[in-house]
């Protein structure tokens, strides 16, 4: 690979931890409930439904994403959904109605949100096959950096011109971020692996096939990373819903001092996400997912049974958020190990669905079971079940590949039989 080649890959990383940041941002709607249900007299809780709808128009989108990129091509995709962002944020300035806010701020911006950050995220890790976790961890690691800085900057923005402004300004900013950073993307392409190959030294439990959807929808595999990636999305996503509400609850913490875990969880959650994505390329995928889903089950188990002081509740929210954040980055990374790189943005987008229900899967427990202490079990037991299937899943034909590359080398290697 020239030098040249090189300098663009990290150009092309540049662009995209650029257009993730201005992604990320939409993690801080939070700041906005309270604010907007003084302004126009609404229930917090109803103001609080755009974000469950933004997180679902987000993983919606990403089943199309694939598509929608296959005619537009990447860079013409990622700078249209980065200007319908933008708008739809600028547009949200002027809503006076809960429908027009749930259309506006909530579907129209959570899916030019997750059509971006699918396929800026498959993109990038086609461009580097080698270090997939590393890459993947920086991509989804920027994600959550924009989330982190722009607490601060919508803080500011809301307590200087009230929020209505605020949402005019935010979309001014996206809208700039993701199209500038679109400009230094370029669309990788990835030829799948030919029978030359195998012939030009390649091992052949190395050559991995690349899956269409549908082909990837007939192996048991998929079917079981859906099941582990709910489940790690459930466990912090219903974390991050209610982690003030459990300081204050369970650990009798007084407010001012259980919000410091809002701004630990995103601290922790970016740091899972470059930290366990760099280790997965070196230890193993599946064994950085099972060591997370371990730690996850242990730290909601403690807070479900173990009385809380400050200490333990905040090493377990830090826990979780850490896993919880590298577990979205390592799967990625998963998909592409097991179905191939070609049709990554696809193939992952189905995958994606479990962060879709997982974000409505933790409430709907909660409020069916009754709070928040059965439901930390319920995640325990479920962490367990993907626990066991972490540790038991491969890739789809890997122990055929292996049993005929053993075959092969019987047959050219005949005195081997004997030993």
């Amino acid at each position: 690979m020239t030098s040249s080649i090189k300098m663009n890959r990290w150009l092309i990383v540049l662009g995209t931890i650029i257009v993730q940041m201005g992604l990320g941002t939409i993690y801080t709607w939070s700041l906005f409930n309270q604010p907007l249900a003084d302004r126009f007299g609404w229930d917090v809780s109803s103001v609080a439904i755009t974000f469950s709808i933004t997180s679902f128009a987000l993983a919606f989108a990403t089943l199309f994403a694939g598509r929608l990129q296959e005619r537009w091509g990447l860079q013409r995709l990622i700078r249209t959904a980065g200007i319908v962002l933008g708008l739809g944020l600028i547009l949200s300035s002027q809503v006076i109605s809960l429908t027009l806010l749930y259309l506006l701020a909530g579907f129209v911006v959570g899916f030019a949100d997750g059509t971006a950050y699918i396929t800026s995220l498959s993109n990038l890790i086609k461009w580097f096959p080698e270090r997939k976790g590393l890459i993947s961890g920086i991509s989804v690691g920027a994600f959550g950096t924009g989330s982190l800085l722009f607490k601060y900057v919508n803080s500011a923005l809301i307590g200087a011109v009230g929020p209505a402004q605020a949402f005019m300004y935010w979309g001014i900013i996206v809208l700039v971020l993701i199209t500038a950073g679109s400009f230094l993307i370029r669309e990788a392409v990835v030829r799948e692996a030919s029978p030359a190959s195998v012939k030009a030294g390649a091992k052949p439990t190395e050559v991995r096939r690349e899956y269409t959807v549908k082909e990837m929808l007939r192996t048991k595999e998929a079917y079981m990373l859906f099941g582990i990636f709910f489940t790690a999305c459930m466990s912090g996503l219903y974390l991050i819903g209610i982690v003030k509400d459990i300081g204050v609850k369970l650990a009798g913490l007084d407010v001012a001092t259980a919000a410091n875990a809002v701004a630990m969880v995103a601290i922790f959650n970016t740091a899972g996400r470059i930290i366990l994505g760099a280790l997965s390329d070196k230890v193993g995928r599946m064994k950085v997912i099972a060591g997370a889903l371990l730690v996850t089950a242990v730290a909601v188990m403690t807070l479900s049974l173990v009385p809380l002081n400050f200490g333990i509740f905040f090493a377990c929210v830090a826990a979780i958020a850490f896993c919880f954040g590298g577990n979205i980055t390592v799967f990625p990374a998963i998909v592409a190990d097991y179905f191939g790189l070609k049709n990554q943005s696809k193939n992952y987008g189905i995958i994606y669905q479990g962060f879709g229900f997982g974000a409505l899967a933790g409430s709907f427990i909660s409020a069916l079971l009754g709070g928040f202490h059965i439901t930390f079990i319920v995640i325990a037991v479920l962490c367990a079940v993907s626990l066991l299937m972490a540790l038991m899943i491969t890739p789809p034909g890997s122990n055929r590949r292996t049993r005929t590359a053993q075959k092969k080398q019987m047959q050219l290697n005949p005195s081997s039989r004997a030993s």
